[in-house]
């Protein structure tokens, strides 16, 4: 198996600018319901800014949410052995000019619109490799997850990992992991996550950041 590096891009505009065209007067609690506040998840007023913003978005997790989500890397869906689970590309965007000045009036007859008024823009790395084979052997050969609210950092990030990654020979490394599973398999999540980050020799992840001024 083989990582294939996609073309696609991060887009370094960090705002949503262009306000909602509709007979709102106010938009209720219902629309800011669910509010991820350290993740990529929109909520329907946030999708109803994409929409006036023409930007494309992507259901995730099987229909229960909508994001701002390309694919980073695929592979060729092999049956056996390492396997991309996912791995992708998140933003989360934040207001300004018309879209910020809406906000604010309806913040004034709803507190709950706040939540997307001090919003931090945000972008996202996420990879995810599993392995599997005819043995039952199961397990992560490696998870990283980055988040930053800088597009500079990010895209820096992006380009040092797309370069590693592509370069791994994951079914090799995936049978050495394997045969040191003593060593991790005892370990809860950030445990093993620190242990194969050090295993492959990149540094620690750094994630689920609160996007809130």
């Amino acid at each position: 198996m083989k990582v294939i590096l996609t073309e696609q891009k991060f887009d370094p505009n960090p705002y949503w600018s262009n306000p909602i065209r509709s007979r709102f007067t106010t938009p209720t609690w219902h629309y800011i319901d669910l509010f991820d506040q350290n993740g990529y998840d929109l909520t329907a007023l946030e999708q109803l800014y994409a929409v006036a913003n023409d930007v494309e978005l992507t259901d995730h997790r099987n229909n229960r949410h909508m994001t701002i989500r390309k694919d980073w890397f695929v592979d060729n869906k092999p049956e056996t052995g390492a396997h991309i689970n996912h791995a992708v590309m998140f933003e989360r965007k934040g207001y300004t000019g018309e879209a910020l000045a809406q906000l604010k009036v309806w913040a004034q007859g709803n507190n709950h619109i706040y939540k997307l008024i001090c919003m931090k823009p945000k972008w996202g790395l996420d990879f995810s490799i599993d392995y599997v084979d005819d043995r039952g052997n199961v397990f992560e050969v490696l998870h990283w997850e980055w988040d930053s609210f800088s597009y500079d950092e990010i895209q820096d990030k992006k380009n040092k990992m797309d370069n590693f990654l592509s370069g791994v020979d994951w079914n090799q490394s995936a049978k050495q992991i394997l045969q040191r599973k003593s060593e991790w398999y005892h370990l809860d999540f950030f445990a093993q996550s620190k242990w194969k980050t050090d295993f492959f020799g990149i540094e620690k992840e750094q994630f689920k950041m609160v996007l809130w001024n």
